[in-house]
């Protein structure tokens, strides 16, 4: 089993044994940043093909990376970025495999340090589908830090499908 065998967040919930909280509002209070220029001009570019090329890696590359890489440029790059990466963490729930992006506190790009963000690309346009995989790599994110002594008292995640986003 691995990540993107969580089909749904009723699976990870019950396989994982895990307490779901939805918390409306969860950052209204954190003031919004406005988009750089660079970022602007790239999504006003991509945002239409995208749409029209309509696959998970095209949102991927064109409309979810741009964004992550804004982040980390807000940060001035002291945040770790990773795609596509294996994050074999817990084989015997299931907690193996390639996450779509992680997101680290350092800037350290040789390998993933704690702790860690996960971030989940929504499969077939679909946010509900992609709710179970970030589910795992959330607990997955869990496990990893606390075993780095990183232990978080909030471990975040999204789901997106590059116009619409789920924390």
């Amino acid at each position: 089993m691995s990540y993107s065998d969580f089909k749904s967040i009723d699976q990870a919930v019950s396989t994982l044994d895990l307490t779901v909280e939805d918390i409306p509002h969860l950052f209204s209070q954190i003031t919004p940043l406005a988009p750089s220029e660079r970022l602007t001009q790239t999504l006003d570019e991509a945002l239409d093909l995208a749409s029209s090329i309509s696959t998970e890696k095209a949102r991927s590359e064109l409309i979810l990376t741009p964004i992550l890489l804004e982040i980390r440029r807000t940060f001035n790059n002291k945040i770790g970025y990773f795609s596509g990466n294996t994050f074999n963490v817990e084989e015997s729930k299931g907690l193996t495999g390639a996450c779509d992006f992680l997101l680290s506190a350092s800037s350290n790009q040789s390998l993933v340090t704690a702790p860690v963000l996960t971030l989940v690309e929504a499969k077939d346009n679909d946010i509900r589908i992609g709710l179970g995989q970030c589910a795992a790599q959330m607990a997955a994110a869990q496990i990893f830090n606390a075993r780095k002594g990183q232990e978080q008292s909030a471990i975040y995640g999204a789901v997106s499908t590059g116009t619409n986003w789920k924390f």
